[in-house]
């Protein structure tokens, strides 16, 4: 605990009968070490139990199930009627065959006003499935080194739940509200962009927990295009007659090789505008004395200018054309390069009068806390909810390293966020 630590910079109904006895999933057990949190931290000794215990149970993208049948099980305890509680289809309708769609709690409320949205992803990394959470103070991190924690986004999960649990519990009065933990953002976004709309009751103002800082207020974020590259040569025997093949290889570490001495590879600034390129896979080969005949590498473009992202695709398209064309056996035959492109989700920042904005203001400031606005380089739900016609604010839950094996969870900023979401949810963010 004792290292450098930085702060993270993600249709049908439930039945009822069955959802009031699920099968309970059967979560690592928590250790605690003998360290006291600071006195008065927590308002519900609950939402420390809520994290430890969720981010406990394995859940990468596609397999949610577990995650749903224990959020399902925690609202039913407090007394969320099941006729409020649904799954949609949305992973049907994503890259990957998923178990569950995304879980939605829409309540009626007790209090007139715009309705709420509050949402956090339930899929972690794979790296943090085995997490075994222990305590030392103010930090959680994993017992399991071989695993992360699953803070990403688990926090934000259990300040969702903790905050329901809290207003069913204490009776608090509150305004029509909608929860929604979607499913698969870690690889796409793909929960929100295929999320049923509809089932949300046309929240106006919305807030997503998944990051660091409670004061950050995350209020734009970049877009990407995701490409998937599939180069063809030749194959022949490498040591006996390496001129007849057309080398797979060759031509993408031409390419690869172009594109960075052009400076169109890594951080991408041009005239001006930035943006970022990255090839993150590449496939191919299956022995020595063959000449590849097939490599295919995944890569992904990003940049908040849309003219500009476009640029970064065709300059990639282009590269790669120009190496397939430049590499020819003695008969003169020419690889060639397919690349199929789409979207990953596009940028956006929302206007500053913004109520999503003006509301989580309030609420940062009512905790004694500075808020602090943000523009991230990386991809949120909040994208493809913005997009989709729900402006939508990213906070902070505590989350520090996610994405690896230090990945650590601040206890004391987790705290702060469970009681800026709740006075967001009950429209008490100008409360004293």
């Amino acid at each position: 605990m004792a290292e450098a630590l930085m702060r993270k910079e993600g249709n049908d109904p439930v039945n009822p009968t069955t959802a009031s006895r699920p099968k309970r999933p059967q979560p690592a057990q928590p250790v605690f070490e003998s360290v006291p949190l600071t006195p008065g931290m927590f308002t519900s000794k609950r939402a420390l139990k809520l994290v430890l215990e969720l981010m406990a149970i394995p859940g990468p993208s596609g397999e949610e199930q577990a995650v749903v049948d224990y959020i399902v099980a925690k609202l039913k305890q407090v007394g969320v009627p099941g006729s409020t509680i649904s799954t949609d289809q949305a992973h049907r309708r994503t890259p990957i065959n998923g178990k569950v769609g995304n879980l939605i709690c829409k309540l009626p409320g007790t209090l007139r006003g715009p309705r709420r949205l509050l949402v956090a992803h339930m899929d972690t990394v794979p790296l943090a499935v085995g997490s075994r959470p222990i305590q030392a103070g103010h930090l959680i991190g994993s017992a399991n080194k071989q695993s992360g924690l699953g803070a990403d986004d688990r926090s934000g999960v259990a300040v969702l739940l903790n905050t329901v649990m809290e207003i069913f519990e204490r009776k608090l009065p509150y305004p029509p509200l909608t929860l929604l933990w979607p499913v698969q953002e870690e690889i796409g976004l793909h929960g929100a962009r295929c999320a049923n709309i509809g089932k949300l009751g046309n929240p106006r103002l919305a807030f997503n927990w998944d990051g660091g800082a409670a004061e950050k207020m995350t209020i734009g974020a970049t877009g990407a295009y995701r490409l998937d590259i599939t180069v063809d040569g030749l194959a022949s025997h490498a040591g006996g007659a390496p001129e007849r093949g057309v080398s797979a290889v060759t031509i993408s570490g031409l390419a690869i090789a172009d594109l960075q001495q052009h400076g169109w590879l890594g951080e991408v600034i041009k005239d001006g505008v930035r943006g970022t390129t990255n090839i993150g896979v590449i496939e191919g080969g299956s022995a020595t004395n063959v000449v590849t005949s097939r490599v295919m590498l995944r890569a992904e473009c990003r940049s908040h200018d849309a003219k500009f992202r476009q640029r970064l695709v065709k300059e990639f398209e282009q590269a790669f054309e120009r190496a397939a064309q430049s590499v020819r056996n003695v008969d003169g035959v020419t690889g060639k390069v397919a690349i199929a492109s789409r979207l990953d989700y596009e940028s956006f920042v929302l206007a500053e009068n913004d109520p999503s904005i003006q509301a989580a203001d309030a609420a940062i400031r009512a905790i004694g806390l500075t808020p602090e606005r943000s523009i991230s380089n990386g991809g949120l739900d909040a994208n493809w909810l913005t997009a989709r016609g729900i402006p939508t604010v990213t906070l902070g839950c505590g989350q520090m390293n996610p994405h690896t094996t230090s990945e650590r969870l601040d206890l004391e900023v987790y705290d702060q966020a469970c009681k800026i979401a709740l006075r967001l949810a009950t429209g008490n963010e100008n409360a004293s």
